[in-house]
């Protein structure tokens, strides 16, 4: 007689026949159902149809995931955009790490990691012309304030000469840095390149300490003015000697002295030239004294 307790006779199990009495109200979820709503279908991890799928969404994640996202053309609106696109305090610490250069450390790669802005060395320039143009104007009320003979006419010619001088240097000198640079590389295997934008950045932010250093030479003391355009010569150079010396250090000593002579040298003419015409003296003698005007006018008429 067969045991009733075969071991492979087919037995039912109760355990999910019990658990369904006991809640009646759970849900079921049946693969062979073709009805299936949303909800369920979510729950159950289904994925969506390929063709409910935006295509364009689908060609974005594809070149995002195979790294060949395509960019904007340099002369388009959307290939600067990127450059503005920078939060507050990165643009402060670059100005202060500009202000403040610590030896050895390379101003691209504390500050800028391969991310650098256009949006700081722009307002930079555009705060530090409208500096010297006031600043200028304000040295010349100063300086020959208390003189009856003195008539004040505000020079807004200084705006269009302030704006010509450092859009020019903050430009065309990296653009030609950039050139020198890369026709160097070209010669000599050099593990330290820079890019235009990169260049132009540097030279940008090193231009922020000359607008309190502008904002100082209001005051009529030339030896203030002296200190003040020599110190912020100093702090700007050393940003841009230490920025580009890894960049020559394995060229000919020749090319090294040549490329790092002109930076410096550049950067001198500016601050000096700048002191020079927008908070120079004016010439004495050019205007009549009170006493010569005085005698023309009492001059006897011919009889």
């Amino acid at each position: 007689m067969a045991s009733t307790n075969d071991p492979f006779q087919f037995q039912e199990f109760e355990e999910a026949g019990n658990l369904l009495e006991a809640n009646r109200d759970a849900t079921t979820i049946s693969i062979e159902d073709d009805d299936m709503p949303e909800r369920q279908r979510k729950a159950a991890g289904f994925t969506p149809d390929v063709d409910d799928e935006d295509p364009h969404a689908s060609d974005d994640n594809t070149e995002l995931l195979s790294g060949q996202k395509k960019s904007a053309p340099f002369w388009t609106f959307e290939y600067y955009q990127r450059f503005f696109d920078i939060e507050t305090h990165h643009v402060k610490e670059r100005i202060i790490g500009s202000m403040l250069p610590w030896p050895g450390k390379n101003f691209i790669h504390v500050h800028l990691r391969r991310s650098p802005d256009l949006y700081g060395p722009f307002w930079i320039c555009t705060t530090l012309v409208f500096a010297l143009a006031i600043s200028g104007n304000c040295s010349n009320v100063l300086l020959n304030l208390g003189k009856p003979n003195h008539k004040y006419s505000p020079q807004f010619g200084k705006v269009t000469i302030a704006a010509t001088a450092i859009f020019s240097y903050a430009w065309f000198v990296p653009l030609a840095l950039w050139g020198c640079l890369l026709w160097r590389n070209n010669k000599i295997m050099n593990s330290v390149s820079y890019s235009f934008i990169e260049i132009v950045c540097v030279y940008g932010y090193s231009l922020a300490i000359y607008i309190p250093a502008v904002v100082l030479l209001i005051l009529p003391f030339e030896w203030l003015r002296w200190c003040s355009i020599v110190m912020a010569l100093c702090l700007s150079g050393s940003v841009l000697v230490m920025t580009f010396w890894p960049a020559v250090r394995e060229d000919y000593p020749k090319v090294i002295a040549a490329i790092m002579s002109a930076i410096v040298l550049l950067n001198v003419l500016l601050a000096v030239g700048c002191k020079a015409y927008f908070f120079s003296k004016p010439e004495a003698g050019l205007s009549p004294t009170p006493s010569a005007a005085l005698e023309l006018t009492k001059a006897p008429s011919a009889t």
